[in-house]
């Protein structure tokens, strides 16, 4: 089992014991999610597509937030920004501003990248560093920016 899947285990049994509903039924879901994937796809999943996945989830409630306060649905925003603070806890510390655009830069220079047309060896290089710790949108819009 991955260390981020036993580490889900033991903070959801953490989460029974202290009654905290909220988190419980987040992190249940979490596991629930990685249990889809491990069961359709027939694999054991390992820590980084853990991550993938929890950065997808995090994608997703961010997206929720978004629409539903646009809707003027307070109630249901809320809900998703506390579920979106538990999926945080088990993401990596993101990476700032420096971080991420020293990284950029390291993977222009090492793709040899020329111009837009090179974007994808940009992104994959830059990608499984920076997978749960920044968003890819933001990344994209970095690369675009340096490429041009």
């Amino acid at each position: 089992m991955s260390e981020l899947k036993q580490r889900l285990s033991d903070e959801m049994k953490a989460a029974m014991r202290a009654k905290a509903k909220l988190r419980l039924a987040t992190i249940r879901m979490m596991l629930a999610e990685l249990k889809r994937i491990e069961v359709d796809e027939r694999i054991e999943l390992d820590d980084a597509r853990v991550l993938a996945t929890l950065d997808k989830m995090q994608k997703q409630r961010r997206d929720s937030i978004a629409q539903y306060e646009a809707a003027g649905r307070d109630d249901l925003a809320d809900i998703e920004k506390a579920e979106l603070l538990v999926i945080k806890e088990f993401l990596p510390q993101p990476l700032s501003e420096a971080e991420l655009a020293a990284m950029v830069d390291a993977a222009v220079s090492n793709s040899g990248a020329q111009g837009m047309q090179d974007m994808g060896k940009v992104m994959a290089l830059v990608k499984p560093q920076a997978q749960g710790r920044a968003d890819m949108g933001a990344i994209s819009q970095l690369v675009k920016a340096r490429l041009t």
